[in-house]
């Protein structure tokens, strides 16, 4: 008796190490978060709240600049107190950012590369400057720099009392900029490069600066434009004396109390200008400093 061969199934049949072939015929299976309509939900939810957020008290500020027309503008932006605050403030900014990322770099270095007691106290001090209300800042320099300073510094009414407050409220964000970069950092590369020879002022400059430009040029463009708008923090121990103290989110201040808020608008508009391209361009210069230190890998 002949005994019947039955054909196994294909699905019978065991899939052996290395085979594909199921794979391949098994649908890919694509993840939730990754579908379409998903994306799409989220992408017009964010440019929604940004819209909220952002671009619509942007657009009244741009349209309540506009209201008086050019000419207005145009006088608001030129006149003698405007063009006074907007020296006083671009000065003192940029003196303040040059500070803030020479200090704020060796502040984040020693918070990442030295191990000392206190050192954990120190890393949540940073932070202190965004928990305190910045009016608050104003009246701490104001007994630390006043007339009645313990120390006999009197900065009161003084451009340097409004660099102090200022770099105060924005050392953090050079250093929370660098801190996380500077941890990513492979220290053989620069173990190799001392064993070759190299100084440390050399592997400084050639390994370690250029990895950290780009957080430092994201550092110093959110410390300059927090200097130009800033307000709070200045009020008391500046003074807001024309010509020398005053910045021009305090004559902003005057021109809305005078009834003139086409002109505050105005001086407002050219704040965000200078403040956006300021951005726009340190984040070109910190892209191509990426590019060449990705080639250079």
């Amino acid at each position: 008796m002949t005994a019947a061969i039955i054909p196994s199934s294909p699905a019978a049949e065991p899939i052996l190490a290395g085979d594909d072939s199921e794979v391949s015929r098994s649908p890919a299976r694509v993840p939730a978060t990754s579908l379409p309509g998903i994306t799409s939900l989220r992408v017009g939810v964010t440019m929604l709240w940004l819209s909220v957020i952002v671009l619509l008290p942007l657009a009244a500020i741009a349209w309540q600049a506009g209201g008086g027309g050019w000419q207005a503008f145009w006088l608001a932006v030129t006149s003698h107190a405007a063009v006074e605050s907007f020296r006083v403030t671009l000065t003192i900014a940029v003196a303040v950012t040059v500070f803030n990322v020479v200090f704020g770099l060796l502040t984040a270095w020693v918070l990442v590369r030295d191990d000392f007691v206190g050192k954990g106290l120190i890393d949540a001090v940073i932070d202190l400057p965004f928990a305190l209300p910045t009016i608050v800042t104003s009246l701490v320099m104001l007994a630390l720099y006043g007339k009645s300073s313990p120390f006999g510094i009197h900065l009161q009414h003084t451009p340097p009392g409004v660099a102090m407050a200022l770099a105060f409220v924005t050392l953090p964000l050079v250093v929370r900029a660098v801190q996380p970069v500077l941890l990513e950092i492979d220290r053989d590369v620069e173990e190799a490069a001392a064993s070759l020879g190299a100084t440390g002022p050399k592997v400084f400059t050639s390994i370690v600066l250029p990895s950290l430009l780009p957080a430092l040029s994201t550092g110093a463009g959110l410390a300059f434009s927090r200097c130009i708008g800033e307000f709070g923090s200045v009020v008391t121990i500046g003074g807001a004396v024309p010509g020398k103290t005053e910045v021009s989110s305090q004559w902003i201040r005057a021109l809305i109390e005078n009834d003139d808020r086409t002109g505050a608008a105005a001086i407002s508009i050219v704040l965000l200008t200078i403040s956006f391209s300021v951005l726009v361009i340190l984040r070109i210069v910190g892209g191509r400093a990426a590019k060449r230190e990705e080639k250079a890998a």
